[in-house]
């Protein structure tokens, strides 16, 4: 009985987190796009079913071929406020960060490209949500902070993920001091993808959207793959890295030939993404 009534809990558990039941993270499924919307008022702070929430509905769309992009925004004035300061206790503070590295493995993971939204303040972990999408779009409104240094402690991921971006000096700035710094400037510095107007925002998106969802889920992946792999080895490393996986992987793909021939017989590609 003991078995079974794990099992039982087990199922329960796994069902209250499948997307129709999350509570802070609204799923939605539009053609070959997910929305990620967090909706935590009210100021998305993260703590760890909403991070269980993110981890769930992301990891749930690898086995999706007709999806072919993840839009992270959020339904808020604010984007993320980071880390819940409550989930810092001794207590919680393993589960919290188990469920945060969740979150992030998940998105380096995922073979399809991410796009982050951010139209307000990005703090702390939310800075780091923000950071990790392929492609990240802002407003004049987006304020981008990692003020953990303040509070006795350092932002892990970001002390990761920015020497990857904008190299060491400038992250160490960014983390040593704590300064919060405006849209335009993490957008020269490369942190932003795209600064636009807050009444193009919309616009903007969907066009990068569309961009992106009418090429080959397939080859969408291996691109990814081919680039993020790439970093951290050296020029020649990386060089052999991509060489491989196009010769070893793209070239077994349906759709690069696909793609050869449409361009042969000079129509549209007809793609399976596969």
């Amino acid at each position: 009985m003991a078995d079974k009534d794990i099992r039982i809990d087990e199922f329960a558990a796994t069902a209250a987190l499948a997307p129709a039941n999350f509570q802070f993270v609204k799923y939605r499924l539009e053609g070959a796009v997910v929305h990620l919307t967090l909706n935590r008022p009210k100021y998305n702070e993260l703590n760890e079913r909403m991070l269980q929430e993110l981890a769930v509905g992301i990891e749930g769309l690898s086995e999706k071929d007709d999806v072919k992009v993840i839009v992270i925004d959020s339904a808020l004035d604010i984007f993320c406020g980071g880390i819940e300061i409550r989930e810092y206790t001794t207590e919680r503070v393993f589960q919290m960060l188990d469920a945060f590295h969740r979150v992030f493995s998940a998105l380096l993971d995922i073979g399809k490209p991410v796009l982050t939204v951010v139209d307000g303040k990005a703090i702390g972990g939310g800075c780091e949500l923000a950071a990790f999408g392929d492609m990240v779009i802002a407003t004049p409104k987006a304020i981008f902070a990692q003020p953990e240094i303040k509070l006795g402690v350092f932002p892990p991921l970001a002390s990761t993920i920015f020497p990857f971006i904008i190299g060491p000096k400038l992250a160490l700035e960014l983390v040593l001091t704590g300064q919060a710094i405006t849209a335009e400037r993490a957008r020269d510095l490369g942190l932003v993808n795209r600064l636009v107007a807050e009444d193009q925002l919309e616009k903007t998106v969907n066009d990068i959207i569309a961009q992106i969802a009418s090429q080959s889920g397939a080859v969408l992946t291996m691109a990814k793959k081919a680039i993020l792999d790439g970093m951290g080895m050296s020029l020649r490393d990386g060089l052999r890295n991509s060489m491989n996986i196009f010769l070893n992987e793209l070239y077994r793909l349906e759709d690069s030939q696909e793609g050869l021939r449409a361009l042969l017989e000079k129509r549209k590609p007809q793609w399976k993404n596969r």
